[in-house]
């Protein structure tokens, strides 16, 4: 199972790829421009970033659980309090 420190050294490309591959889709939300896609990579959750009106991905991220996008998923899903 690949981490999200050995999948941030890829380039963009390489790590769509990748966690398509090793990833499980937990649920998307609309955010401003964006539809942000939520995977759980292993024990750590990734928000990939689709610009929906351009239809490509400009930016694939860790879970910032500080950031005001939390109440999005947590409207809708029960995220773990210990990953």
């Amino acid at each position: 199972m690949i981490s999200w420190s050995e999948l941030a050294k890829y380039p963009l490309e390489k790590k769509i790829s990748l966690l398509y591959e090793h990833a499980h889709f937990v649920m998307a939300i609309r955010y401003y421009k964006h539809k942000v896609n939520l995977y759980l990579l292993g024990d750590e959750y990734v928000e990939v970033f689709i610009n929906h009106k351009r239809t490509i991905i400009e930016r694939i991220a860790p879970l910032d659980r500080a950031h005001t996008r939390m109440k999005f998923y947590s409207d809708q899903i029960k995220l773990p309090s210990g990953i």
